[in-house]
């Protein structure tokens, strides 16, 4: 298996300089008086800030502020951290680890995340075969490319040299994965308005990226692939390095399974990922860490809908998370939800996308006897 181990656990170095200093104290301090109920809120206590402020990652000499400033300036993020790189999920562990162990439902500092295992890729079936609730289906990973740190710490020059392994290793891939690879630099509108419209492409990192840094040099070294189906996709240099993303309508979750393991099995060959013993795949933000699957669904339950309550109660139980439309910080439009498992740490993948196909297959029961 191409994946290298990565030492998160690490010593600190060199001094941070007094303007950083000035904005931690003064973005705590504004963080403290506001009613944010962001995960960093809640564990940035004034003993860990103070142990904290000063540390600095060995290799990149990334600070506290690299990794908190997102939440500093939006007091309405959930989480409100990022790693700048590998080294700071180590170095900044006393804010980390509780923040995992809280949003992971218990992934404790102690725990460590088992081994990958993508289970029996065919006991997954159809969810919804007469196709009355589940309007799309998509499972997606996050990788990160071994030797090179997270997006606030890349040069211009590491973003270019890391879209040209990204491209000529997709333009390996054969039979249903095979497709074509667009750069987003020097990209026509024709293509552009092309991949919006079909809902592939990704914009300019929004505010919660931008705040954190990640967005440097766009869009240079970006770039989205997707196969001549268009039911698989890599977004390249986004949020993570990599994104790798299965879908297609209706609720065949074995399908779009089977092919997001073909095809990480696939790239996993050509391009080694960042893997940590504890923490499994490494990425740059916390809640991603682990598996980094998240399996999804689009799906229309209006009963469950009207009373938002029970339908938060039972994806709950099963440990999902329920979104607007449109993902993260968006409304359910014509009573459509974003369904998702929640937990990516401490578990296998196969486990992960058991969570949410044992989760929807209650939600649809509910939802017929409501």
């Amino acid at each position: 298996m191409a994946c290298c181990k990565v030492k998160v656990r690490a010593c600190t170095p060199k001094m941070v300089d007094a303007a950083v200093l000035e904005k931690l104290e003064t973005g705590f301090k504004k963080l403290q008086e506001s009613d944010s109920k962001s995960l960093l809120k809640k564990y940035l206590t004034q003993e860990v800030f103070d142990s904290l402020k000063t540390k600095k990652t060995p290799t990149f000499g990334s600070t506290l502020l690299d990794v908190i400033q997102s939440g500093l300036e939006n007091h309405d993020s959930g989480v409100g951290i990022y790693a700048p790189d590998a080294e700071a999920y180590g170095v900044f562990a006393d804010l980390f680890d509780p923040i995992i162990e809280d949003y992971h439902g218990g992934f404790k500092k102690t725990d460590k995340h088992p081994p990958r295992d993508f289970g029996d890729v065919d006991s997954f079936a159809n969810l919804d075969p007469a196709g009355e609730y589940i309007i799309s289906t998509r499972v997606r990973c996050g990788r990160s490319m071994q030797g090179y740190p997270f997006n606030p710490c890349l040069t211009e020059a590491q973003y270019k040299e890391m879209e040209e392994k990204v491209s000529s290793t997709l333009s390996g891939l054969s039979g249903e994965l095979k497709g074509d690879f667009y750069p987003l630099t020097g990209m026509t509108k024709e293509v552009q308005q092309k991949l919006i419209d079909d809902h592939f492409l990704f914009k300019e990192g929004d505010r919660f990226l931008q705040a954190a840094n990640a967005c440097r040099f766009w869009p240079t070294g970006r770039g989205i692939y997707h196969n001549d189906n268009k039911t698989f996709l890599v977004w390249c240099n986004e949020e993570d390095h990599l994104r790798i993303i299965s879908m297609q309508m209706g609720g065949d979750l074995g399908q779009v399974y089977r092919r997001l393991v073909s095809a990480v099995n696939d790239i996993e060959k050509r391009i080694p990922f960042s893997h940590d013993d504890r923490l499994g795949f490494l990425t740059f933000c916390p809640t991603n860490l682990g598996t980094t699957i998240r399996a999804s669904v689009h799906i229309k339950v209006p009963k469950l809908a009207a009373n938002k309550a029970k339908l938060e109660e039972v994806a709950g139980k099963f440990n999902l998370q329920v979104r607007g439309t449109r993902g993260e910080h968006t409304e359910a439009e014509g009573g459509v939800y974003d369904i998702s498992n929640k937990r990516r740490m401490g578990l296998t993948e196969y486990q992960a996308v058991k969570e949410m196909n044992d989760g929807i297959a209650e939600l649809i029961k509910i939802e017929r006897e409501l």
